[in-house]
């Protein structure tokens, strides 16, 4: 199992040090990890998109959550994280022209998923190991709703798009991203 990308990142902190060991163990030890038929916990890789001046970012409102988030979703056996966020960004946003910044990892989380409801069918209780990358878009390139993923797309301001986020534990995932992105920028 392809997991080199995670084992070379450094943590910023040290949620992001347990993260990384979980996740480490995790692959190591469930050959399904990068498909969601891996029940308890598998691989997911997210995108923040901001413009070209780094001061805005594009959220989707998603329909499971009913919350403003980032874009991305399942590695769905696909090892390269990088060609997944991008993938899902382009899928979730309707973008043809999004660009990685550096191709780095931007942050790794560990994130709880409460049991829902998708296509009609039930999902239990389980863990997002997630991957973030930051790519670049033009904010005024066309957007287009994927209507089974998001009801709405729309760019924030970087320093207000917190006052639109509802749900709580995705706070500090954000907050965490938002200060990497402040210090890419300067």
């Amino acid at each position: 199992m392809r997991v080199h990308i995670v084992e070379r990142y450094q943590p910023i902190n040290t949620q992001e040090a347990a993260d990384k060991q979980l996740m480490i163990t995790v692959a190591k030890t469930n050959d399904n990890a990068f498909y969601r038929h891996c029940l308890h916990a598998h691989f997911t890789s997210s995108a923040f998109i901001v413009n070209e001046t780094f001061d805005k970012i594009l959220f989707a409102h998603h329909n499971i959550y009913g919350a403003w988030g980032w874009l991305g979703g399942h590695n769905d056996g696909d090892e390269d994280f990088l060609r997944v966020a991008l993938r899902e960004a382009r899928e979730e946003s309707g973008l043809t022209e999004v660009r990685p910044f550096n191709g780095e990892v931007l942050t790794l989380d560990v994130i709880f998923v409460e049991n829902h409801v998708k296509h009609g069918e039930y999902v239990p209780d389980h863990l997002h190991m997630n991957l973030a990358f930051l790519l670049v878009a033009n904010e005024l390139a066309p957007l287009r709703v994927k209507p089974d993923e998001n009801s709405a797309l729309r760019w924030f301001s970087l320093d207000d798009v917190l006052e639109h986020v509802n749900e709580p534990r995705m706070i500090p995932v954000y907050e965490k991203a938002f200060a990497a992105i402040r210090r890419l920028k300067n």
